[in-house]
C-alpha cells in the first residue's frame, strides 16, 4: 500500500494567460501518493489548463510556477518528457485510431520487432492480451478499436496507459459519454488501480461520482483554486462543493417551471428505421410517442437502445434507411424526408455531439448562430450581414453567452457557452419542437442549471421538447412524462410523478421476445 501521507506532486504558484486573458491565478495542488485526487470546477475554470501542464501539453516557459515530483522539481518540455516521469493523461476527446486494431492502438510507437525489420506480432498480441486482463477486458486484441464502444474505448485508453508504466494518471471527465453501467466498471478500475498504489487525478462534473471514489477534492473557481475538501469528512457533502464550484447557494439542481401543457404538438406512429449500411438490420423498430405544447418528454435508454437513431430519423432522415412510419404535427400529418423539410414544419435537432455535428468551432458566434436560419436573412440572394450581427447579439443577450463578442470563435467558449450557442442556432429557426440529445453532456453544474432554466422557458412559451438523456435523474428532474426504450423499442411511458431511476432501469432493460425455434 503506498502510503497516503506523503506527496507526489506539489504545483506552486501555477500562472498562465492565454492572448493576455488570465486563465490560472498562482493554483497550488498538492496530491498524496496512492489517493484518488477530484478537481472540479465549472466550465472555464481552468481544470483541464492546469493539468495540461502538469502533463507537458503547456511546456515549461508558458507558464509561471513550479511543479515539484517525488521531491524533485521538474520542468517538462512535452507529453513525452511528462510521460518518463510516470506521468500519463487521457483526454476526454479519446487518442484512439478506430480503424487498427486493440492491439496496434495499445503499442503504437513502439510496436515490438522480430530478429529482422518485421513486427514480432505473437509477442504484440500476448502482451495486448495481458494489458487487456488488468483492465477487465476480454475483446480480442485483433478487434479493431472503433467496433468497441466508448466505455470499453476509455479501458483500452488506460491500458496504454499502464503499458508506459504510470504512477501518476490524469482522467480528464473519464465518463463523460459512459451510461451508467459503463461508468460504474470504470470507476471499480479506478479504485483498484488506486489501491494497487497508483496515484490518479480525476477531473469530472459528475459530483456524484467524486462522492463515490475520490479520497480528496481541490475545488477550481474562476482560474482560483479554492478548497481542497476530505471526501470522509461529512461536511465535505455535493451541496457545499456546488457552493465552492459556483459561489453560491443552489437550492435546487432542477429550477422549478409552471406546468401549462396544451394540446398535442409532434404524434410518431409505428417508427421503423434501419441501419443505413446493413439494411437488414433494424434500429429502430415500431415506435410511438407524443409530446405536447409546454411539455418536457424524456427519452430514457442505455446506449445502443437507439435513441440518437430515433431522433436523427426524425429530424428530416438524417440517419438510417427504408425509414417507415407516420409522423403529425399538430394533428396534421406531414412528411420529413430532408433536414430542410423538418425545419419547415417547425422541428429541430440538437445533436449529442455539439463539437463535431452541432458547431463550426472555427468560426465565429454570429454565423454559428445564424446557420440554421440563414434562409431568413436572405434578400436578393444576398445574406443581410448587419441583421446576421443584430440577430447574433440579441440571442447572445437572451440565452446569457458569455462571450467578450458575438465575433469570438465558438470553439474558445465554455462547454456550457457552446451548448447555448447551439441552442440559440436553432430557437432562431422559430422551431416549435426540439429534440435535445444529450443536452448537458460534459458540461458543470452551474452551467446545467441555467440550460435547464432554458428549456423550462422554452416549454413555458408554448414550446415542445423531446429531452434525451443518460442520467436518469436529470430526466426526473426536467421532464413530464418519460419513455424508455430498450433494443430500439419503446418499453414503457413512465409519468415523472412517482417515476424512480430503478422502475425506468428495469423498463430500459426489457429483451425483446425471441421468435419461437421453427
Amino acid at each position: 500500500m503506498a502510503d497516503k501521507t506523503t506527496n507526489i506532486l506539489e504545483m506552486h504558484g501555477i500562472h498562465k494567460d492565454f492572448s493576455g486573458v488570465t486563465v490560472l491565478h498562482d493554483v497550488n495542488l498538492t496530491v498524496r501518493r496512492g489517493e484518488i485526487h477530484a478537481l472540479c470546477g465549472e466550465n472555464g475554470a481552468g481544470k483541464s489548463t492546469l493539468m495540461k501542464i502538469l502533463s507537458g501539453v503547456y511546456p515549461h516557459g508558458q507558464y509561471a510556477g513550479s511543479i515539484v515530483l517525488d521531491g524533485e522539481e521538474v520542468e517538462f518540455t512535452s507529453i513525452t518528457d511528462s510521460e518518463t516521469h510516470g506521468i500519463g493523461i487521457i483526454h476526454q476527446e479519446l487518442a484512439l485510431v478506430p480503424y487498427l486494431s486493440v492491439a496496434e492502438n495499445l503499442f503504437i510507437g513502439s510496436l515490438a520487432r522480430g530478429s529482422g525489420p518485421l513486427i514480432n506480432w505473437h509477442e504484440v498480441n500476448q502482451a495486448a492480451s495481458q494489458l487487456l486482463a488488468r483492465v477487465g477486458l476480454k475483446e480480442n486484441v485483433t478487434t479493431p478499436v472503433g467496433q468497441l464502444g466508448v466505455g470499453k474505448q476509455q479501458l483500452v485508453e488506460i491500458a496504454k496507459a499502464l503499458n508506459k508504466n504510470v504512477s501518476l494518471l490524469i482522467l480528464d471527465e473519464p465518463t463523460a459519454a459512459l451510461n451508467d453501467a459503463d461508468s460504474e466498471r470504470l470507476l471499480e478500475l479506478v479504485r483498484q488501480l488506486r489501491d494497487s498504489g497508483m496515484t490518479i487525478i480525476l477531473i469530472s462534473h459528475k459530483l456524484n461520482e467524486i462522492a463515490l471514489v475520490a479520497d480528496r477534492t481541490t475545488v477550481l473557481r474562476d482560474g482560483h483554486a479554492v478548497e481542497t475538501l476530505d471526501m470522509r469528512d461529512p461536511s465535505s457533502t455535493q451541496d457545499r462543493l456546488i457552493k465552492l464550484m459556483v459561489g453560491r447557494e443552489l437550492s435546487q439542481l432542477y429550477p422549478e417551471r409552471e406546468h401549462r401543457i396544451g394540446e398535442e404538438a409532434l404524434r410518431v406512429e409505428d417508427w421503423t428505421v434501419h441501419h443505413p449500411t446493413q439494411r437488414d438490420r433494424v434500429v429502430v423498430s415500431g415506435a410511438s410517442f407524443n409530446v405536447r405544447h409546454g411539455e418536457v418528454v424524456g427519452i430514457a435508454g442505455l446506449m445502443g437502445a437507439g435513441r440518437t437513431e430515433l431522433a436523427m430519423s426524425l429530424f428530416g432522415h438524417s440517419y438510417g434507411s427504408q425509414i417507415s412510419g407516420r409522423v403529425y404535427k399538430d394533428g396534421r400529418e406531414i412528411t420529413v424526408g430532408s433536414v430542410t423539410e423538418a425545419i419547415s414544419h417547425g422541428i429541430a435537432y440538437a445533436t449529442e455531439d455539439r463539437k463535431t455535428y452541432g458547431l463550426n468551432l472555427i468560426d465565429d458566434i454570429r454565423h454559428n448562430t445564424a446557420s440554421a436560419g440563414l434562409f431568413k436573412l436572405v434578400k436578393h440572394g444576398f445574406v443581410n450581414a448587419n441583421e446576421e450581427l443584430a440577430v447574433a447579439v440579441r440571442y447572445r443577450d437572451v440565452m446569457n453567452i458569455r462571450a467578450q463578442s458575438v465575433l469570438q470563435l465558438t470553439g474558445s467558449l465554455s462547454g456550457g457557452n457552446q451548448q447555448k450557442v447551439v441552442l440559440s442556432k436553432w430557437l432562431y429557426t422559430d422551431a416549435d419542437i426540439l429534440i435535445l440529445d444529450e443536452p448537458t453532456r460534459g458540461i458543470d453544474v452551474g452551467a446545467k442549471f441555467e440550460i435547464y432554466t432554458l428549456i423550462n422557458q422554452m416549454v413555458e412559451s408554448g414550446k415542445a421538447v423531446v429531452a434525451i438523456s443518460s442520467e436518469l435523474g436529470e430526466l426526473l428532474g426536467i421532464c413530464d412524462r418519460i419513455y424508455t426504450l430498450a433494443y430500439g423499442r419503446i418499453t414503457g411511458e413512465v409519468p415523472v410523478a412517482g417515476a424512480t431511476q430503478e422502475h425506468l432501469m428495469e423498463l430500459m432493460t426489457i429483451e425483446p421476445a425471441r421468435e419461437p425455434s421453427k
